[in-house]
């Protein structure tokens, strides 16, 4: 028996020895009366809540107008004795009219061990089953492609699937939409479970975070809540943007990383931005998180997009069926994200599987006409300006002065026709550009590039090259 002061449901704290928890066990009239209370509370509280909190509870004795109940822990009396109190007095005075009031103790020695198993739900339920915020089993380290842009995302989410106590806590990692994050998050969990099966491991997004623990609160129930996520030994919290300016659910997410960090438990966060950039939230929030590892994941450069796109055709049961120009003219033309670049390449193998026709260049086209219209690159005569500077390592004062030597005055020339050919811009409007010159400086420009395209191999070369890197 346990010396500490339980309280009473009629509020009053009361010595467990005070109520004889030595007694004699309750007679059968009292216990088939429990019976009848324990159903009626199943139906009237539900599975969820029964399961969690008055499934586990025993009947230690029921005397006159007092019914003593005992719960697996001091937590959970006194849990039951906020929410439930009245639900019990209720349901305990149908079966038996005496009762005025219910006492929820902790349990005796004896009682704690006829409440095993009740007890083992009990922690089940709270803290959840090892999957009740499952991680998806498609996504795994080997299927994600590594470049320059997403190299040190990659190396840090490998690094917190690994046993042991992680060097860095928590892992932040940033990017756009559809660049990774969220694979790489799934990946972490996979690896974890898989080097430790027994592990708890929780993935949800920071909206989901928001609804579930707004819920509770409507109900009452946050502690059930708080328990269920910070006794996971790894929880992932993917677009954590969202709880911008929710300043309840803010409190709460604060405390929750605490809570495992605090227990050397792993925790893993994106948003899309880094922690400095994120506007609404907490300082305490944004100092914690770049306490651990702020890793980025940029977007994906031709080379990568290139070997996503190949990775990507040979789990495809038509690989065969995708020429490499198609391939290369995806990764060039399909520039915003890794996930706009997939759905692209699936698009275009299932149309043409449904139509019974080849996959060729001309067939993607218009396949994905309106996609690829959305994607045209709107350039810009400063954009022409800065990459014609820099591939004849030029500055931009120096293309735009009024120097005349051949090794500034040639790349003006292919800078404007490239304006001129790449761009809506009218002759008047990019000779303003260039330094306020006339239109028929313009003019002369584009004519003699034309002209020495023909004739001069390396002058065609840099124009053709220039034209490639504007595109994308």
């Amino acid at each position: 028996m346990q010396a500490s002061v339980m309280p009473g449901i009629d509020g009053a704290a009361r010595e467990p020895a005070a109520y004889g928890l030595a007694a004699a066990a309750p007679d059968l009239a009292a216990r088939e009366q429990w019976g009848r209370v324990r159903i009626a509370l199943r139906q009237d509280a539900g599975d969820h809540s029964f399961d969690a909190w008055l499934g586990p509870l025993t009947l230690q004795a029921a005397d006159g107008d007092t019914v003593r109940l005992a719960a697996p822990t001091a937590f959970a009396a006194d849990w039951v004795t906020s929410h439930y109190a009245d639900l019990l007095r209720r349901h305990w005075a149908a079966v038996l009219p005496a009762v005025r009031r219910v006492l929820v103790e902790t349990s005796c020695a004896a009682a704690i061990a006829a409440a095993r198993p009740a007890q083992a739900a009990l922690a089940s339920q709270q803290a959840g089953p090892r999957q009740s915020l499952p991680v998806d089993a498609r996504y795994n380290f080997d299927s994600f492609v590594v470049g320059k842009s997403n190299e040190l995302a990659y190396n840090a989410a490998h690094a917190m699937a690994e046993p042991g106590a992680p060097g860095f806590n928590p892992l932040f990692l940033h990017g756009t939409t559809g660049l990774g994050k969220t694979h790489l998050m799934h990946a972490i969990g996979n690896a974890y479970l898989a080097r430790q099966p027994d592990a708890r491991v929780a993935y949800l997004s920071a909206e989901k975070f928001m609804v579930e623990f707004l819920a509770a609160m409507r109900a009452k129930d946050t502690i059930s809540f708080k328990q269920r996520l910070r006794s996971v030994d790894l929880l992932m919290i993917d677009d954590v943007q969202f709880i911008a300016g929710k300043e309840s659910t803010q409190e709460e997410f604060f405390h929750t990383m605490n809570e495992i960090i605090g227990a050397g438990k792993r925790l893993v966060i994106t948003a899309d931005r880094s922690p400095q950039n994120l506007e609404g939230i907490q300082d305490r929030i944004l100092s914690r998180m770049a306490w651990g590892l702020v890793a980025d994941i940029n977007p994906a450069d031709y080379e990568l997009r290139l070997n996503i796109l190949h990775a990507k055709v040979s789990s495809l049961a038509n690989r065969a069926q995708v020429p490499d120009d198609v391939i290369e003219f995806l990764a060039r033309k399909i520039t915003a994200n890794v996930r706009e670049l997939e759905g692209a390449l699936n698009r275009v193998t299932a149309f043409a599987l449904l139509v019974g026709k080849p996959i060729t260049l001309e067939f993607t086209r218009e396949t994905l006409a309106d996609l690829l219209r959305a994607h045209e690159k709107k350039l810009t005569i400063d954009d022409i300006q800065r990459k014609v500077a820099d591939y004849y390592g030029l500055k931009m004062a120096e293309l735009l002065s009024e120097r005349r030597s051949r090794d500034v005055a040639r790349p003006r020339q292919i800078a404007m026709y490239l304006a001129k050919k790449l761009t809506p811009r009218s002759l008047p409007e990019i000779g303003r550009r260039f330094g306020n010159r006339d239109h028929t400086t313009v003019m002369h420009a584009v004519k003699k590039i034309t002209e020495l395209r023909g004739l001069d191999r390396e002058i065609d070369s840099d124009v053709a090259i220039l034209a490639r890197l504007l595109d994308g």
